[in-house]
């Protein structure tokens, strides 16, 4: 491959139309797995708008999960990043080899990102740098997102930023505010480490085959201030507990996880906190303070 042709690698995507990728994983005995959330972003100018959202260059660490056909992988692997890519299906897995095959900096894994519901898989962090700044950019596959950014966030070197495609009701719910029906544990999770926005919203006749449902570009920063491990844990267990009865006051739902009322009253008292008000409409900043209150650290487990 000349110099010419490797700069504008992250074309070479194009130049074989769908039919005929659809015909090779035809041949390869591959249909589309709606367990596994297979919907494949096949839209050049699409992938193409995705790399640039990422802000990644040559050299940055860059991790994709669910890489699928290789099509957004290429124009990641074009900017000279050092690539790991992790399929958890076998067939694609090979043919994603075989596009990135000119990009020395690519890698693609053969596994499963999760590791059950709630952990990574091993060998996946194994692959993570232990410092240094490095990035998420991936479609992710619906029926994994969730547990993929929260257990990304949560590792000892999180990345500095995730861009990722996601189902736009999950991206809605993830960029919701204070006092938005969707704000929630997964979003307080994450916007206590990133700041989050939508970047832009992806159609359905983009994928293929094409979802039932719209998606979105979602980015994520890394806050210089975030909280520490013990008060992620605090944090993690007032939402749990606090958000599990939306209708019920915040008097009445503290004073049951900290086992007095009273306790509870003069807790949200110090803190300026409405007796009378929902969990949904407690800010980041009002949770924090919550959760490394004294009394909170004291109730009992």
């Amino acid at each position: 491959m000349s110099d010419t042709e490797r700069s504008h690698g992250a074309t070479r995507g194009r130049r074989q139309p769908l039919a005929q990728w659809r015909a090779e994983l035809e041949a390869r005995g591959f249909k589309p797995s709606r367990r596994l959330g297979q919907n494949f972003l096949v839209d050049e100018n699409m992938a193409r708008a995705i790399a640039r959202d990422a802000r990644v260059s040559a050299g940055d660490f860059v991790l994709e999960v669910g890489p699928g056909c290789g099509f957004l992988s290429v124009h990641l692997a074009a900017l000279g990043v050092r690539l790991v890519a992790v399929e958890i299906d076998p067939r694609l897995c090979e043919l994603a080899r075989e596009v990135l095959a000119e990009f020395p900096e690519a890698r693609v894994l053969l596994g499963d990102a999760l590791d059950g519901k709630h952990a990574l898989n091993p060998e996946l962090l194994a692959q993570l740098p232990p410092h240094g700044a490095w990035h998420v950019v991936s479609n992710l596959p619906y029926s994994a997102g969730t547990p993929i950014l929260v257990l990304l966030s949560r590792v000892a070197n999180p990345p500095a930023s995730m861009t990722v495609l996601v189902q736009r009701e999950l991206a809605e719910r993830i960029a919701a505010g204070p006092g938005s029906k969707v704000w929630g544990p997964v979003t307080v999770r994450l916007q206590a480490s990133y700041s989050v926005a939508i970047v832009r919203h992806v159609p359905p006749r983009l994928f293929w085959p094409e979802p039932e449902v719209d998606s979105s570009v979602l980015r994520l920063e890394l806050r210089e201030q975030r909280p520490n491990a013990e008060d992620t844990a605090e944090l993690d267990a007032l939402v749990d507990g606090l958000f599990q009865h939306r209708r019920k006051t915040l008097q009445r739902l503290l004073g049951e996880l900290l086992g007095a009322r009273d306790a509870a009253k003069n807790l949200l008292a110090e803190r300026g906190l409405d007796p009378s008000a929902r969990p949904e409409s407690l800010s980041i900043e009002a949770l924090l303070a919550l959760a490394r209150s004294q009394p909170w650290r004291a109730r009992p487990r």
